[in-house]
Protein backbone atom coordinates (compact mmCIF):
# COMPACT_ATOMS: atom_id res chain seq x y z
CA UNK A 1 0.00 0.00 0.00
CA UNK A 2 2.85 2.28 0.79
CA UNK A 3 4.81 3.54 -2.15
CA UNK A 4 7.69 6.23 -1.90
CA UNK A 5 7.86 9.02 0.93
CA UNK A 6 6.41 12.42 -0.46
CA UNK A 7 7.21 14.44 2.41
CA UNK A 8 8.16 14.70 5.97
CA UNK A 9 5.66 16.90 8.57
CA UNK A 10 7.75 17.83 11.79
CA UNK A 11 6.30 20.72 14.28
CA UNK A 12 8.63 23.53 15.15
CA UNK A 13 8.09 26.15 17.36
CA UNK A 14 9.35 28.93 14.89
CA UNK A 15 9.27 28.72 11.16
CA UNK A 16 11.05 31.70 10.55
CA UNK A 17 14.30 30.05 12.21
CA UNK A 18 13.55 26.88 10.51
CA UNK A 19 12.99 29.09 6.91
CA UNK A 20 16.78 30.06 7.59
CA UNK A 21 18.59 27.56 8.82
CA UNK A 22 17.27 24.96 6.26
CA UNK A 23 18.13 27.66 2.98
CA UNK A 24 21.54 28.57 4.36
CA UNK A 25 23.26 25.13 5.12
CA UNK A 26 21.21 22.94 3.29
CA UNK A 27 19.97 24.69 0.45
CA UNK A 28 16.48 23.58 0.77
CA UNK A 29 13.92 26.70 -0.54
CA UNK A 30 10.57 27.60 -0.02
CA UNK A 31 8.13 26.48 -2.37
CA UNK A 32 4.83 27.33 0.07
CA UNK A 33 3.96 29.35 3.26
CA UNK A 34 0.71 29.12 4.39
CA UNK A 35 -1.92 28.11 7.40
CA UNK A 36 -3.57 24.69 8.56
CA UNK A 37 -7.35 24.43 6.91
CA UNK A 38 -10.01 22.93 9.24
CA UNK A 39 -9.97 20.38 6.81
CA UNK A 40 -6.54 19.40 6.95
CA UNK A 41 -6.43 19.87 10.71
CA UNK A 42 -9.85 17.12 10.76
CA UNK A 43 -8.00 14.71 8.49
CA UNK A 44 -4.96 14.58 10.59
CA UNK A 45 -6.68 14.31 13.66
CA UNK A 46 -5.18 17.06 15.82
CA UNK A 47 -7.98 20.12 15.37
CA UNK A 48 -6.44 21.90 17.43
CA UNK A 49 -3.83 22.74 14.70
CA UNK A 50 -6.07 25.09 12.54
CA UNK A 51 -5.04 27.94 11.93
CA UNK A 52 -1.57 27.18 12.38
CA UNK A 53 1.34 28.61 10.15
CA UNK A 54 3.05 26.08 7.37
CA UNK A 55 6.41 26.04 5.44
CA UNK A 56 6.74 23.90 2.81
CA UNK A 57 10.61 23.16 1.57
CA UNK A 58 12.00 21.60 -1.44
CA UNK A 59 15.77 20.49 -2.33
CA UNK A 60 17.84 22.43 -4.09
CA UNK A 61 17.36 19.51 -6.87
CA UNK A 62 13.72 20.03 -7.37
CA UNK A 63 13.17 16.71 -6.67
CA UNK A 64 9.46 16.31 -5.63
CA UNK A 65 10.46 15.45 -2.00
CA UNK A 66 9.04 17.97 0.65
CA UNK A 67 9.93 19.51 4.03
CA UNK A 68 6.68 20.69 5.82
CA UNK A 69 6.70 22.37 9.11
CA UNK A 70 3.66 23.53 11.18
CA UNK A 71 4.15 25.88 14.07
CA UNK A 72 3.50 24.44 17.24
CA UNK A 73 4.51 25.12 20.80
CA UNK A 74 7.18 23.12 22.32
CA UNK A 75 5.77 20.18 24.28
CA UNK A 76 7.34 19.72 27.56
CA UNK A 77 8.75 15.65 27.84
CA UNK A 78 9.85 14.92 24.02
CA UNK A 79 13.35 15.51 22.65
CA UNK A 80 14.57 13.45 19.40
CA UNK A 81 15.30 9.35 20.02
CA UNK A 82 14.09 9.35 23.49
CA UNK A 83 10.26 8.20 22.44
CA UNK A 84 8.57 5.67 20.26
CA UNK A 85 7.04 6.97 16.85
CA UNK A 86 8.77 8.74 13.73
CA UNK A 87 12.01 10.04 14.79
CA UNK A 88 14.72 10.76 12.16
CA UNK A 89 14.22 12.01 9.03
CA UNK A 90 17.20 11.09 6.88
CA UNK A 91 18.76 13.03 3.44
CA UNK A 92 20.48 11.83 0.65
CA UNK A 93 23.94 14.11 0.48
CA UNK A 94 26.66 14.26 -1.59
CA UNK A 95 29.77 14.81 0.77
CA UNK A 96 29.56 14.16 4.44
CA UNK A 97 32.99 15.49 5.29
CA UNK A 98 32.41 18.82 3.18
CA UNK A 99 28.71 19.52 5.68
CA UNK A 100 30.26 18.65 8.40
CA UNK A 101 32.29 21.57 7.89
CA UNK A 102 29.58 23.66 6.88
CA UNK A 103 27.65 22.67 9.99
CA UNK A 104 30.23 23.62 12.47
CA UNK A 105 29.13 26.76 13.18
CA UNK A 106 25.41 26.58 12.54
CA UNK A 107 22.10 25.64 13.86
CA UNK A 108 22.51 22.30 13.20
CA UNK A 109 23.99 20.44 16.48
CA UNK A 110 26.28 17.41 15.41
CA UNK A 111 25.27 14.28 17.65
CA UNK A 112 27.32 12.07 15.33
CA UNK A 113 30.07 12.62 13.39
CA UNK A 114 30.97 11.21 9.68
CA UNK A 115 31.41 7.83 10.35
CA UNK A 116 31.29 4.78 7.52
CA UNK A 117 28.33 2.46 8.09
CA UNK A 118 29.84 -1.12 9.83
CA UNK A 119 30.65 -3.81 6.49
CA UNK A 120 29.47 -0.72 4.39
CA UNK A 121 32.57 2.02 4.00
CA UNK A 122 30.54 3.35 0.96
CA UNK A 123 28.25 4.60 3.14
CA UNK A 124 29.27 7.43 5.29
CA UNK A 125 26.44 9.01 7.56
CA UNK A 126 26.08 11.93 10.12
CA UNK A 127 23.49 12.90 12.39
CA UNK A 128 22.34 16.30 13.55
CA UNK A 129 19.92 17.73 15.94
CA UNK A 130 17.94 20.66 14.02
CA UNK A 131 17.13 23.86 15.39
CA UNK A 132 13.28 22.55 16.74
CA UNK A 133 15.17 19.59 17.95
CA UNK A 134 14.14 17.71 14.76
CA UNK A 135 16.66 14.77 14.38
CA UNK A 136 18.45 14.46 10.71
CA UNK A 137 20.58 11.65 9.30
CA UNK A 138 22.09 12.81 6.71
CA UNK A 139 24.04 10.00 4.18
CA UNK A 140 26.14 9.81 1.31
CA UNK A 141 25.90 6.37 -0.45
CA UNK A 142 28.93 5.54 -3.01
CA UNK A 143 29.28 3.46 -6.03
CA UNK A 144 29.03 -0.46 -4.75
CA UNK A 145 26.70 -0.57 -2.10
CA UNK A 146 24.28 -2.87 -3.25
CA UNK A 147 21.30 -0.78 -2.23
CA UNK A 148 18.77 0.69 -4.90
CA UNK A 149 19.13 4.42 -3.31
CA UNK A 150 18.60 7.52 -4.97
CA UNK A 151 21.50 9.38 -5.87
CA UNK A 152 22.15 12.89 -4.55
CA UNK A 153 21.55 15.24 -7.68
CA UNK A 154 22.43 18.31 -5.09
CA UNK A 155 24.87 19.00 -2.20
CA UNK A 156 21.93 17.84 -0.12
CA UNK A 157 18.86 16.21 -1.57
CA UNK A 158 15.78 14.45 -0.95
CA UNK A 159 14.57 12.53 2.35
CA UNK A 160 14.62 9.14 0.94
CA UNK A 161 14.18 7.09 4.94
CA UNK A 162 11.69 7.58 7.92
CA UNK A 163 13.22 6.36 11.13
CA UNK A 164 10.44 4.72 13.39
CA UNK A 165 11.17 3.50 16.67
CA UNK A 166 9.36 1.02 18.36
CA UNK A 167 9.16 -1.18 21.75
CA UNK A 168 8.31 -4.25 19.72
CA UNK A 169 9.85 -5.09 16.39
CA UNK A 170 7.35 -8.11 15.42
CA UNK A 171 4.93 -5.83 15.81
CA UNK A 172 5.75 -3.22 14.06
CA UNK A 173 6.84 -5.60 10.83
CA UNK A 174 3.59 -7.30 10.95
CA UNK A 175 1.94 -3.96 10.81
CA UNK A 176 4.07 -2.73 7.72
CA UNK A 177 3.55 -6.72 6.56
CA UNK A 178 0.04 -6.24 6.80
CA UNK A 179 0.23 -3.03 4.57
CA UNK A 180 1.58 -5.14 1.53
CA UNK A 181 4.86 -3.63 2.48
CA UNK A 182 6.86 -6.34 4.12
CA UNK A 183 10.20 -5.73 6.35
CA UNK A 184 12.98 -7.50 5.58
CA UNK A 185 15.25 -9.96 7.91
CA UNK A 186 15.78 -8.06 10.78
CA UNK A 187 19.74 -7.29 11.85
CA UNK A 188 21.62 -5.48 14.85
CA UNK A 189 23.45 -2.73 14.53
CA UNK A 190 25.29 0.30 16.95
CA UNK A 191 23.50 3.53 16.71
CA UNK A 192 25.62 5.97 19.06
CA UNK A 193 22.95 8.55 18.99
CA UNK A 194 20.25 6.35 20.04
CA UNK A 195 22.41 5.29 23.11
CA UNK A 196 23.80 8.87 23.87
CA UNK A 197 20.05 9.92 24.06
CA UNK A 198 19.02 7.51 26.22
CA UNK A 199 21.76 7.45 28.38
CA UNK A 200 23.13 3.94 27.00
CA UNK A 201 26.76 2.71 26.82
CA UNK A 202 27.95 3.57 22.68
CA UNK A 203 28.51 -0.23 22.24
CA UNK A 204 24.69 -1.55 22.63
CA UNK A 205 23.41 -3.28 19.32
CA UNK A 206 20.23 -2.39 18.49
CA UNK A 207 17.81 -4.95 16.49
CA UNK A 208 16.38 -3.03 13.14
CA UNK A 209 15.18 -3.61 9.78
CA UNK A 210 14.38 -1.94 6.37
CA UNK A 211 10.60 -1.89 5.10
CA UNK A 212 11.44 -1.56 0.95
CA UNK A 213 9.37 1.50 -0.98
CA UNK A 214 9.06 2.84 -4.19
CA UNK A 215 11.26 4.86 -5.83
CA UNK A 216 14.31 3.71 -3.58
CA UNK A 217 13.06 5.09 -0.25
CA UNK A 218 12.79 3.32 2.68
CA UNK A 219 11.12 3.38 6.37
CA UNK A 220 13.89 1.93 8.88
CA UNK A 221 11.90 0.35 11.86
CA UNK A 222 14.32 0.03 15.39
CA UNK A 223 13.65 -1.80 18.17
CA UNK A 224 13.81 1.48 21.09
CA UNK A 225 15.40 0.64 24.59
CA UNK A 226 13.21 0.46 27.12
CA UNK A 227 14.06 3.86 28.56
CA UNK A 228 12.37 5.34 25.40
CA UNK A 229 8.47 6.06 26.28
CA UNK A 230 5.14 6.66 24.32
CA UNK A 231 5.35 10.41 22.90
CA UNK A 232 3.44 12.71 25.23
CA UNK A 233 0.81 14.79 22.55
CA UNK A 234 -1.28 16.66 23.85
CA UNK A 235 -5.21 15.84 22.39
CA UNK A 236 -6.15 17.73 19.62
CA UNK A 237 -2.50 18.14 18.41
CA UNK A 238 0.04 16.47 16.03
CA UNK A 239 2.87 14.49 17.53
CA UNK A 240 5.93 16.96 18.53
CA UNK A 241 8.89 16.50 16.56
CA UNK A 242 8.58 14.55 13.64
CA UNK A 243 5.27 14.03 13.41
CA UNK A 244 4.33 12.42 9.75
CA UNK A 245 5.24 10.87 7.00
CA UNK A 246 3.51 11.63 3.28
CA UNK A 247 3.32 8.84 1.38
CA UNK A 248 1.76 7.71 -1.98
CA UNK A 249 -0.44 5.25 -2.98
CA UNK A 250 -2.06 3.27 -5.72
CA UNK A 251 -4.34 1.41 -3.02
CA UNK A 252 -6.18 4.64 -1.06
CA UNK A 253 -9.64 3.32 -0.69
CA UNK A 254 -8.04 -0.05 0.87
CA UNK A 255 -6.33 2.39 4.12
CA UNK A 256 -8.04 2.49 7.81
CA UNK A 257 -8.01 5.99 8.11
CA UNK A 258 -8.24 7.89 11.70
CA UNK A 259 -10.66 10.21 10.39
CA UNK A 260 -12.94 11.14 7.18
CA UNK A 261 -10.42 11.62 4.11
CA UNK A 262 -11.11 14.46 1.55
CA UNK A 263 -9.00 16.35 -1.29
CA UNK A 264 -6.21 17.68 0.01
CA UNK A 265 -5.89 21.96 0.14
CA UNK A 266 -2.54 22.03 0.89
CA UNK A 267 0.10 22.33 -1.83
CA UNK A 268 2.18 20.14 -3.45
CA UNK A 269 -0.83 17.60 -3.05
CA UNK A 270 -3.97 19.85 -3.85
CA UNK A 271 -6.73 18.21 -5.12
CA UNK A 272 -5.66 15.06 -4.95
CA UNK A 273 -7.25 12.65 -2.12
CA UNK A 274 -5.83 12.69 1.73
CA UNK A 275 -6.15 10.61 4.63
CA UNK A 276 -4.23 9.78 7.61
CA UNK A 277 -3.83 6.29 9.33
CA UNK A 278 -2.13 5.48 12.39
CA UNK A 279 1.12 3.12 13.06
CA UNK A 280 1.29 1.44 16.35
CA UNK A 281 3.72 3.29 18.06
CA UNK A 282 1.80 6.35 17.15
CA UNK A 283 3.47 7.26 13.84
CA UNK A 284 1.01 9.50 11.82
CA UNK A 285 1.13 8.20 8.21
CA UNK A 286 -0.41 10.30 5.65
CA UNK A 287 -1.64 8.60 2.15
CA UNK A 288 -1.71 10.63 -0.87
CA UNK A 289 -3.75 8.76 -3.97
CA UNK A 290 -0.98 8.53 -6.92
Amino acid sequence: MLGMIHAVTTTAPDLDAIESAYSAYLGYRTVERGFVSVETAARWGASNVTGARTLIMQPESGVAAYLRFVEAPVVEGWSALRTHGWNATELIIQDTDALAARLANSPFKIIGPPANLDGFPMIRAMQVIGPAGECLYLTRVGPGSGFELPEAKSFVDRVFIAVVGTADLGVAMRFYAELGNPAGEPGTSRVGVLSDANGLPPDISYHLTMVSLDAGTLIEVDQYPEAAKPRPTPVGNLPPGMAMVTFGTAKFDEADFIAPHGLADMPPFTGRRAGVMRGPWGELIELIED
